[in-house]
């Protein structure tokens, strides 16, 4: 995944695509940043990690520019994640999502909502990277207000 973003970041510049090679020299510059934290080449599960806190804070950024009722930044946002989303591996379906929640929960078996976090704990690496972690939240609650 490294490799691919600074090949892209030069196909861009030889393109003359100025909005993604603007978000690629971004992850670009988080991943260096992450790698002298880290002191190690980063791996892809380490990129991906990035790439969608790079997206969370974008989606972030939209919620406050609807707010401020401003089309033209939420355009713009929006069209730097559909760049970045390029980067992610293949996202897990709600439908997906849902067969690994029963699986947790045949395997927890939860008393209540007081157990979210054994829940959590046990679901978070089997889906982390694959899927929205905020969906994941989400579906769970729902199952244990039931």
């Amino acid at each position: 995944m490294r490799q691919r973003i600074l090949d892209d970041i030069v196909t861009a510049m030889k393109a003359k695509d100025k909005d993604t090679l603007s978000v690629l020299r971004m992850i670009k510059g988080a991943m260096q940043l992450e790698e002298i934290n880290v002191k190690h080449e980063l791996n892809d599960e380490e990129m991906t990690r990035i790439v969608n806190k790079q997206i969370k804070t974008r989606k972030d950024s939209i919620v406050e520019f609807e707010k401020g009722n401003r089309q033209d930044l939420i355009d713009a946002v929006n069209k730097e994640i559909e760049i970045l989303e390029k980067y992610m591996p293949e996202m897990m379906s709600e439908e997906e999502i849902n067969k690994v929640i029963d699986e947790v929960f045949e395997k927890v078996n939860p008393s209540g909502p007081s157990e979210m976090g054994k829940i959590m704990g046990t679901i978070s690496p089997m889906v982390k990277g694959k899927a929205d972690m905020g969906l994941v939240n989400k579906l769970i609650k729902e199952r244990l207000s039931k």
